[in-house]
């Protein structure tokens, strides 16, 4: 793989940060001696054991915990996160020095998943370091007390589109018997949502489904637990409320973005100068619109994203299971060639997509966006590492 190969490909490129996962290192460790990234770890990572610090009170050295190899667990999911944002900033240096200016200038957007929403607004000039992570560092530690109570469910549908409104009705009875709060959390695409729930929620959703949603909808339970953020299982510790007045004070600047941020806390191009503050608290408790964030994206003519961060998982996969999803409805023959019985089994297990293409020519371009995993290709292209190393040397040259 070589630079021009992977970052000249495309001419609208949309720049992804992921979010907190069970694992949250990657290829970190990997990176910590790569000439474009090893500085820049070591100086963002000191910056986020600082402020884990100043913060939480917390004696930690993020850097030597990646180069550990240390674990994650629901014990260190305050200083996980703070690690993921830092990472996440050292790849965003290096990928501006990697597309240099006229690359720089193909950036059509920002998004980011859950916490990479954050780096983001970091990113986008809107807040700093410092003034972003603080409050979410500060909630976190309840966000995990509240973990070990909470499952993940994940609803998906072989046939048609999820009909989303019964999925939250269902949620809202289940919530109000008193046995624990079950919500939407996520929404993956029109076949697929996260829930999260307190308790037997979830294994209660599962077993009374049948009653209101069609067979071809099943669940499948995640073996993890998770801080339920982006869900209003977070106001039993007042999160939202106490996030909204850390808020008021945190220094954020009254301006339009450095680049638009495609938000999925609003699922659309969101922040505007004036209300960051207002998106930043709707983000603790508001379901992430995944799906309106990858839908606008292929609207907007993106035809490159560069997913950054250590291991991002969530929407590299939604994309390439959307890309391969509509290859393959593409690629089947028509109910012309094979009669309309035969071609309406080919396509039940997709009949959503199917339903979609038809009035939404939009899903026809996600095969022919390209996707690029930073720390992957870091990894992979040492030719790229020895480029930059002689450009760097070059620019030292005494005039």
């Amino acid at each position: 793989m070589n630079a021009p190969n992977s970052f000249q490909a495309g001419n609208r490129i949309a720049v992804s940060f992921r979010g907190y996962n069970v694992t949250n290192a990657g290829k970190t460790r990997e990176l910590l001696s790569h000439p474009l990234l090893k500085d820049r770890l070591r100086d963002r990572l000191a910056e986020a054991s600082r402020l884990c610090h100043d913060v939480l009170g917390l004696q930690v050295d993020l850097y030597k915990d990646v180069a550990e190899g240390r674990p994650s667990s629901l014990e260190t999911y305050s200083p996980d996160l703070a690690t993921i944002v830092a990472t996440e900033l050292a790849h965003w240096d290096a990928l501006r020095d990697i597309l240099g200016k006229d690359g720089c200038s193909r950036i059509r957007l920002l998004t980011g998943y859950s916490l990479g929403e954050v780096t983001a607004v970091i990113v986008a000039g809107l807040m700093s370091f410092e003034a972003a992570m603080a409050p979410i560092l500060e909630l976190s530690v309840d966000a995990a007390v509240l973990a070990p109570a909470v499952s993940m469910g994940i609803v998906f549908s072989r046939g048609p589109s999820l009909d989303v409104e019964v999925i939250r009705e269902k949620c809202i009875d289940l919530t109000a018997r008193g046995e624990g709060i079950i919500a939407i959390s996520t929404y993956l695409s029109p076949n697929t949502v996260l829930l999260m729930g307190e308790g037997d929620t979830v294994d209660q959703f599962k077993a009374e489904m049948a009653d209101c949603l069609p067979r071809s909808v099943h669940l499948r339970k995640n073996p993890h637990h998770w801080p339920p953020l982006h869900t209003p299982i977070v106001l039993k510790k007042h999160l939202r409320d106490r996030a909204a007045v850390m808020l008021q004070t945190a220094e954020c600047k009254p301006i339009l973005p450095e680049l638009p941020i495609l938000s999925c806390v609003e699922g659309d191009i969101a922040y505007n100068g004036r209300n960051t503050r207002h998106l930043m608290t709707d983000w603790v408790d508001h379901p992430q619109l995944l799906w309106d964030c990858v839908h606008a994206m292929l609207c907007m003519g993106i035809d490159q994203v560069i997913h950054l961060g250590p291991e991002p998982n969530i929407l590299p996969a939604t994309l390439t299971r959307l890309a391969d999803n509509v290859q393959s409805q593409l690629d089947k023959p028509s109910w012309y060639s094979y009669g309309l019985r035969t071609f309406s089994r080919l396509t039940a297990d997709r009949r959503w997509l199917a339903n979609l293409i038809s009035r939404d020519a939009a899903l026809l371009r996600a095969p022919f966006v390209k996707q690029v995993i930073l720390e992957d290709w870091l990894v992979e292209s040492p030719d790229a590492t020895e480029a930059e190393r002689a450009k760097a040397e070059k620019t030292t040259e005494p005039a």
